[in-house]
């Protein structure tokens, strides 16, 4: 006799296996959170008791939940709430102008923040400076956080109680941007901004947060998205913005709706990490939704800033040698991994420039011929958006995993080419050609640098085309493009091997995790502008529905 708690059937269930492609008609019996069977419907509720109950969705879509392998939580969920505005703006002005009406519905106490500008896409493109915001806040501090999260664009009243004046001096990795008397423009790039943003949000009290987090896991849910891996923010000691504390209130209280891995800076002193896996070890600890698989490191920046490391000058190089720069020195990354290593520890490492990339890859490679594989997560690089040619290989050689984000690709349409020209720009985000080599790969969406949406995602990988204006007709690179079959597995089981879980989550197997979206449609099959048509019906963690339309 089979004991099941529930038993979900529908005749399109896509178990992520490697050996199928298309979906199948199955039942999956769930007991205790786990899959326990997977087989013919017939089968299966004939050997359940009678009582059993069952849940039939036809010819509903159903496949493993969807794990978002690379996000920001804290600001993912501020942006999602009262206290933080989501805008790039069509220009300065008009930036400006919607911050205005949303500051007056701000509480007195907050500072007024957004996210989201990114000059190179304005009308016309050309970087703000504080003037326009000291006009609209002359009296209130305004921190406008950029698209690609490098880079801070302040007001005077910001500066002033930030205490940075023109003869402050920045952090290593860091500047403060001057105009041509010296004066202080308002912009704050790379380590410079990261040191801030604690202090710009200190105002967002934890019964704030806590009710924003709350908030974004049932928008999450609502995507069919059952795991996470909140990333730290920034190399910066204390600056990760990863709040433990946050994800324990909801789950000690049962509002957690999601599984929540969590990598906070890699620092010399590894005791954080340490404390949150002694602390998450035990199975039911906090429900068993949280672990502490690694850690995250940054390595350089971004390409659009010309913060990315590059081998070879940027085409449209800014001064003579133009070609970004390390955010701490390979020797220093060296040092970091290797204690991590030693310890059993993976490490996932921010690297964008191809040069940052092949660094990574040559540390990588010592560390694990020297310590083996940790004991927890994989060895990761995020975003590897530019590589040399003969990296793809590399990464598979070393047993790397390269998580990407599929809707990165048309974020700054022509940017690549315009940056590091026609030749560099071949080789960018190469799904296909990672699968042919055989590099494992995870997706996600990096939140809140684009938006936590299951189905663009998945719309990006396939086409490479953007999930707004899907453009380029035919794809960016098309021969890059992956099926719908690859892109859900490394959605799915791809992400689940990042936090070393490959073996419990991604799949919809026997002894799996029950975390299951069901779909209203047949995503292997329907057409690509069907894609993002596409609704969760259902979402299931654990075996527990938390999400139902």
């Amino acid at each position: 006799m089979l004991t099941a708690d529930v038993i979900l059937q529908s005749r399109k269930v896509f178990t992520g296996t490697r050996a199928l492609n298309e979906a199948q008609e199955l039942a999956l019996a769930i007991y205790r959170g786990k899959i326990v069977q997977v087989g013919a419907p017939e089968d299966i509720i004939a050997a359940a008791p009678r009582a059993t109950p069952v849940r039939d969705y036809g010819d509903a879509f159903i496949c493993p939940g969807f794990h978002d392998a690379h996000l920001h939580f804290f600001h993912t969920a501020l942006g999602n709430s009262p206290y933080l505005l989501m805008e790039m703006g069509e220009n300065e002005a008009d930036l400006v102008a919607k911050t205005r009406t949303f500051a007056a519905t701000l509480p007195a106490d907050a500072w007024v923040v957004t996210q989201g500008w990114r000059d190179y896409r304005w009308n016309p493109p050309l970087p703000p400076t504080k003037a326009s915001i000291d006009t609209a806040f002359p009296d209130r501090p305004c921190a406008m956080y950029s698209g690609d999260g490098h880079t801070l664009w302040l007001n005077s009243c910001a500066l002033r109680e930030l205490g940075i004046s023109r003869d402050s001096v920045p952090p290593a990795g860091g500047s403060y941007d001057r105009d041509a008397r010296g004066e202080l423009t308002g912009i704050v790039r790379e380590a410079a901004a990261m040191e801030l943003l604690p202090r710009i949000l200190a105002w967002v009290s934890g019964e704030r947060i806590e009710a924003a987090y709350a908030h974004q896991m049932q928008l999450m849910a609502e995507q069919g998205i059952t795991s996470i891996c909140d990333m730290s923010l920034m190399p910066n000691p204390g600056c990760d913005f990863i709040f433990e504390e946050v994800y324990e209130a909801l789950a000690q209280r049962d509002a957690c709706t999601l599984r929540a891995h969590l990598f906070p800076t890699l620092l010399d002193d590894q005791s954080r990490l340490e404390a949150l896996q002694t602390r998450y070890a035990e199975p039911e600890a906090f429900g068993g939704l949280l672990r502490a698989p690694g850690f995250k490191q940054f390595f350089d920046g971004v390409s659009s800033q010309h913060t990315a490391y590059l081998t070879q000058p940027y085409t449209n190089a800014r001064y003579a040698g133009d070609r970004g720069h390390l955010t701490v020195s390979a020797g220093r990354m060296r040092s970091l991994v290797l204690a991590a290593a030693e310890r059993g520890h993976a490490v996932r490492i921010h690297t964008i420039g191809d040069a940052a990339i092949h660094e990574a890859i040559d540390i990588f490679t010592e560390a694990r011929a020297r310590y083996g594989e940790p004991t927890q997560g994989r060895n990761t690089l995020e975003h590897v958006e530019n590589l040399l040619p003969g990296d793809i290989e590399a990464l598979a050689h070393a047993g790397i995993l390269a998580s990407s984000q599929p809707c990165h690709i048309t974020l700054d349409p022509g940017g690549p080419e315009r940056d590091l020209g026609e030749d560099r720009a071949r080789i960018m985000w190469p799904f296909a050609s990672y699968l042919t080599h055989g590099v494992d790969q995870a997706f996600g969406t990096d939140a809140p640098i684009t938006p936590v949406t299951s189905m663009n995602v998945l719309y990006a990988a396939v086409t490479r085309q953007d999930p707004l204006t899907h453009l380029p007709a035919g794809g960016w690179l098309p021969h890059e493009r992956i099926m719908m079959a690859d892109a859900l597995r490394i959605y799915t089981a791809g992400s689940a091997a990042a936090v070393g879980r490959e073996h419990e989550l991604g799949q919809l197997a026997p002894g799996y995790l029950a975390d299951i979206v069901v779909l209203n449609q047949d995503i292997l099959s329907c057409n690509p502008d069907e894609i993002q048509k596409t609704q969760v019906i259902a979402t299931y963690l654990g075996g527990r529905c938390v999400f139902e339309r």
